[in-house]
């Protein structure tokens, strides 16, 4: 790689106007979520462009999987970066959020208006019964290769349990602090893994965590207004969260419905529905919860400050990945963090199914549930079918009709 950032397959300059046209052809195109993201920019930069190798391409997975955030969307940032720079960045990064940011502020308009129309209210209803099936099949995909991470071994296998059990509890239990539950996951690995394989190997780079995040936290937002806390809502969404983009459910449920009351439980439901459905990074369900906090300026603050982290990552660390990699100690707290990230994800769907609140919803989640979790079919089909059914639901005179 090149001072600048760009990989040696890459000297001819790619133009800002081509990254700005594939990288938002993605961002129409990926719905599916990060495994659809991942595939998409593999196609281009790989495959049909060639401008990264194999392996460039490998490393850039593994590289912004070491973070905090969404990691398809720093990805696209990062394969943006070794084209063209922090240019590159900028404009890849933008153009493969944006398509999906106006979709889902329009959507969330209309689903969160005060008197939505009768089969709005009935698809967000049938959409947001099959949420909690999501979120099992989410952390059951998350399970095998966490397993392979952790070990064979017996006293491996149970501190994987221990973990994730921890994480599944503080999920259902204890709201905004469960990222502390993951950094204590990650430390615990690294002091056990420590004491039995030296402890030599370079500093950590650890997130920093010195109190309760969002009950107070590093600061209080109770002085800021509601912009303020929408603010710290969306930081925490996009530089403190691991695992993926489905941990930030567990993570803005408590804020967004017990503590902010911005939402009632039915309509974070209808938002975490309107992330699957849309293209682009799930973690655009944030921008749902910022227009029901403060109307479209609330929506585009969640935005910016959440994803703003996923390109900061970037274009200051993009050049020590390989170095970040290849710490010991990095690799140990991702190791302990990630079953707990999938415990704390398969324990959200124990309140989102709570939040249920109409008897033939419990039939669509149990369909939803067959198609994602053992015929392991796609997110996107079962949400519009869930959504179809919620629409023929009201038609026949069943709530909330």
């Amino acid at each position: 790689m090149g001072p600048d950032g760009r990989t040696a397959g890459a000297e001819r300059v790619v133009g800002l106007g081509t990254i700005a046209r594939e990288w938002g052809r993605i961002g129409i195109t990926g719905f599916g979520g990060p495994p659809a993201h991942i595939l998409l920019l593999r196609r281009l930069c790989v495959e049909r462009r060639q401008w990264l190798t194999p392996e460039e391409f490998e490393d850039g997975i593994a590289a912004t999987n070491l973070l905090p955030g969404p990691a398809s969307t720093q990805l696209a940032v990062l394969t943006a970066w070794r084209l063209r720079g922090a240019p590159g960045a900028l404009v890849g990064g933008v153009c493969f959020i944006g398509p999906g940011l106006v979709l889902i502020l329009a959507l969330a308009a209309l689903f969160l208006a005060g008197d939505p129309p009768l089969w709005v209210l009935g698809a967000a209803a049938g959409a947001g019964a099959a949420v909690p099936a999501v979120a099992v099949q989410a952390a059951t995909s998350l399970v095998p290769a966490s397993l392979g991470r952790m070990g064979k071994g017996r006293a491996a296998r149970a501190r994987w349990a221990g973990y994730a059990l921890a994480g599944a509890v503080a999920a259902v239990l204890t709201g905004p602090w469960l990222v502390l539950v993951l950094i204590a996951a990650g430390l615990a690995e690294i002091a056990v893994r420590g004491r039995g394989e030296g402890g030599s190997g370079g500093r950590a780079v650890l997130p920093l965590a010195t109190g309760p995040l969002g009950s107070g936290g590093l600061w209080s937002v109770g002085g800021l207004g509601v912009l303020g806390a929408v603010a710290w809502v969306a930081f925490k969404v996009g530089a403190l969260s691991y695992g993926g983009g489905f941990v930030i459910i567990p993570l803005m449920r408590d804020d967004a419905v017990n503590r902010y009351h911005w939402m009632t439980d039915g309509q974070f439901l209808n938002a975490v529905a309107l992330g699957q459905v849309t293209p682009g990074p799930v973690v655009h369900t944030v921008a749902a919860v910022g227009y029901a906090a403060a109307g479209l300026g609330g929506g585009l603050l969640a935005a910016v400050v959440a994803f703003a982290p996923s390109f900061l990552f970037v274009l200051l660390g993009g050049r020590h990945f390989d170095r970040l990699r290849a710490d010991r100690r990095v690799r140990d707290f991702l190791t302990g963090a990630g079953p707990a990230v999938t415990g704390a994800i398969a324990g959200s769907a124990l309140p989102l199914a709570a939040s249920l609140g109409y008897g033939w919803q419990w039939g669509v989640l149990a369909g939803a549930l067959l198609w994602l979790v053992l015929a392991r079919r796609g997110v996107v089909l079962a949400l519009l079918a869930a959504g179809v059914a919620g629409v023929l639901a009201v038609a026949a005179g069943l709530p909330p009709a």
